[in-house]
């Protein structure tokens, strides 16, 4: 893992009016570092990756990559710039085909292909997450696990330099799950740099380098998995103060 910061967030805050839904958040995330960004639910952490993404504008506060500022960007120029992303709520484009819809992030994505090479690169992709032979597929007969699959093998066509993972793993039945966890794993060993949302803390425990925890809006902690999990507030958080 390098140690130069390859994302940086300063003092991020996001108000919907006189609701704050992430409070002057900071993390940075390093070249090649697999990142959990963990919390109860409505915690901020999908407000997190859609500042990031670009999906939505900072009140405040400043996000960087590699350097340079990307908050204010429109999403399609961060996206330019290397940052792509699945959605909690799966969104594919239903009146393409699969590879169709995978050439469509090599297309428009960080390191853009184009013709026979979008394609062939767009079938080893499907093949890489468990789609293979099935390019010609149309979308609306996909599973909701299949569907996710294609939702990432278009988000890793551009190359990107950060992927979010908004809750990947939501809804895989045991199998399923063990299977996307060695596919993530196995983007970490690619040297991916990965910020992924999740509740499973099976794979939390078993893949990320570090975790920041949210509450509230507020990050509560930023550490290693194990220091991080054992901590008296982010119990609390997760299972309220009767519990913890």
């Amino acid at each position: 893992m390098s140690s130069t910061n390859l994302l940086s967030v300063e003092a991020a805050r996001k108000a919907f009016g006189g609701l704050v839904a992430v409070n002057d958040v900071d993390f940075t995330v390093k070249q090649s570092e697999l990142i959990g960004l963990i919390g109860p639910n409505g915690s901020g952490k999908t407000t997190m990756m859609n500042l990031i993404s670009g999906a939505l504008q900072l009140t405040s506060g400043a996000i960087r990559l590699d350097g340079e500022v990307i908050s204010g960007m429109p999403a399609h120029q961060i996206a330019r710039r290397g940052v792509a992303r699945t959605f909690q709520l799966v969104r594919i484009l239903p009146s393409l085909s699969a590879v169709e819809n995978v050439i469509a992030g090599a297309v428009f994505g960080h390191v853009r292909a184009w013709g026979d090479d979008a394609y062939r690169e767009a079938e080893i992709l499907l093949d890489r997450v468990g789609l293979g032979g099935r390019g010609n597929a149309p979308t609306g007969s996909m599973t909701y696990i299949d569907q996710k699959r294609l939702e990432l093998a278009r988000a890793l066509a551009s190359n990107p330099r950060l992927l979010l993972l908004d809750e990947w793993l939501a809804g895989l039945n045991p199998s399923e799950l063990r299977i996307g966890i060695e596919l993530i794993r196995d983007l970490r060993e690619d040297g991916r740099t990965i910020i992924m949302v999740e509740h499973v803390m099976d794979a939390i425990r078993s893949l990320c380098d570090r975790c920041v925890v949210m509450s509230s809006g507020v990050k509560i902690a930023d550490g290693s998995v194990h220091d991080v999990l054992s901590q008296p507030e982010v119990v609390t958080a997760y299972l309220g103060a009767e519990d913890a």
